[in-house]
């Protein structure tokens, strides 16, 4: 404050002699300044000394961002002060909230008084929504999905369900909504205008790589999700080497991080943390994860992708008031995997967005990588680790990923994993295929995957799939 005083008396002074006395002019002409700058180095010099941001403080900075009063350079340095000294529960909320009203809001009220959301921080090989929302949907619940594209060595659903060819996900919200009234369902990018704020701050983050702080990660998930209008929401925390949080600790902390916003901006959230220290399910890529879930609905379905999605679907079984216990939500789910009412969904889901359901009918039909190469085991022993990071920022190199958003990505690359870790492999057994378009990749690529799929002599301890559920 003493600083901001001491740039306004001498401008004054200054001001004053060039405008020739017009003393009230310059005033109001400092205190504009003083509105638009002073106030932001107030906060960053707030922050930087460790001390709370209060509501008004936050929603300036958010809201003078957003309209680019705010340069960029002034909220990386309150980005960085954040990362650096963390930020109490009641500021992350207070953040959230600012982003989530930065843009618009929408409404699903009509789809009755509990809205349930499901959300992923992202892995590798994660197919789950494909699967598990049709599931949902052919239970009567009705699911209004916004989803992101992938970046980095993480995918992204609209990525995956745009390799159905024709499927649209790029709709207007009155669509969006009748559709969901038409059918119970419908999956599509972030067409509307949500959370801006967070679009900007995220992009900055990624800049000055401020990405894995809890509050920030906490602040930006939560507020896309208060502003896409549900009331309830699942979130799937994966824990591991693939994902965002490396460990255990972390992942509990985001968890309650992101359940106490969603206490202070009425939308229940129960966090289910999952394992992501190997891909999930066979595949990872855009196309053949599309056709590992077309099979997985057809009852074809890897172990670990299985207890991913029971575990959430009931929990998003119960949340939508449908049943409070858990494992007879998980036999409603399989049940309606077996007689077929969840993969038909998916064919209504694909029809009405004007997908070709032929491809769905026949995955033989999907367009398929050039090479399709096999990596074969060099000696006998168990599998000790697939590092799903790497196999992750591999299949990213391949093309099946972004490492800057408006990269294109080839739809038809990835890496499809034969073996899970702990299993057994006798030298020549096929470890994986890689799919690819470049035959001076072949070489390069099958090296890698053979650092990345480690085997030992001894057995490793089969590691959980559902590592806990916090609500």
């Amino acid at each position: 404050m003493a600083y901001a005083q001491y740039i306004e008396k001498h401008l004054l002074n200054i001001l004053y002699k060039v405008k020739g006395g017009n003393i009230s002019h310059t005033f109001r002409k400092i205190r504009l300044i003083k509105k638009k700058n002073m106030n932001i180095l107030e906060i960053i010099a707030k922050k930087k000394d460790g001390l709370e941001l209060n509501k008004k403080d936050i929603d300036f900075f958010v809201q003078g961002y957003t309209q680019g009063e705010i340069t960029d350079y002034q909220a990386a340095a309150l980005i960085m002060a954040v990362y650096i000294k963390g930020m109490t529960k009641e500021e992350t909320t207070n953040l959230s909230l600012a982003m989530s009203k930065s843009g618009e809001i929408l409404d699903l009220s009509k789809f009755g008084k509990n809205v349930v959301d499901k959300h992923s921080t992202g892995g590798v090989g994660d197919k789950v929504s494909i699967v598990l929302l049709p599931i949902i949907a052919s239970l009567g619940i009705p699911v209004a999905k916004m989803s992101g594209r992938g970046l980095g060595h993480t995918g992204g659903t609209i990525d995956k369900l745009e390799s159905i060819p024709g499927y649209t996900t790029n709709i207007e919200v009155e669509e969006f909504i009748s559709d969901v009234e038409k059918i119970g369902i419908s999956m599509i990018g972030q067409t509307m205008n949500l959370a801006p704020a967070d679009k900007k701050i995220y992009a900055l983050r990624d800049a000055i790589s401020c990405v894995d702080s809890i509050p920030l990660i906490a602040s930006s998930i939560m507020s896309k999700k208060i502003a896409s209008g549900a009331n309830k929401l699942v979130l799937d925390v994966t824990v591991g080497n693939g994902a965002f949080m490396k460990t255990m600790e972390d992942a509990k902390k985001l968890s309650t991080e992101m359940i106490e916003i969603g206490k202070l901006s009425n939308l229940e959230t129960v966090c289910v943390l999952t394992n992501m220290n190997q891909p999930l399910g066979y595949t990872v890529g855009n196309t053949i994860e599309v056709i590992e879930a077309i099979k997985a609905l057809k009852g074809d379905i890897a172990e670990d992708l299985r207890q991913v999605v029971l575990e959430l679907g009931s929990y998003m079984i119960k949340l939508a008031g449908q049943g409070e216990n858990i494992e007879k939500n998980k036999q409603k789910m399989i049940e309606n995997v077996k007689n077929g009412k969840a993969y038909n969904k998916l064919l209504e889901l694909v029809q009405n967005q004007n997908g070709d359901i032929s491809y769905i009918e026949n995955t033989e039909k999907f367009e398929k990588a050039k090479y399709i190469v096999p990596v074969y085991a060099e000696k006998e022993g168990y599998i000790y680790e697939i590092n799903a990071e790497g196999v992750g920022k591999l299949a990213c190199k391949l093309g099946a990923g972004r490492i800057k958003k408006e990269d294109l990505i080839d739809k038809t690359v990835g890496i499809e994993i034969c073996k899970k870790v702990s299993e057994y492999v006798h030298e020549g057994d096929t470890l994986a295929y890689i799919h690819l378009n470049k035959e001076d990749k072949i070489k390069e690529s099958k090296s890698e995957l053979l650092n990345i799929i480690k085997i030992a002599e001894k057995t490793k301890e089969k590691e959980k799939t559902i590592l806990g559920v916090i609500e």
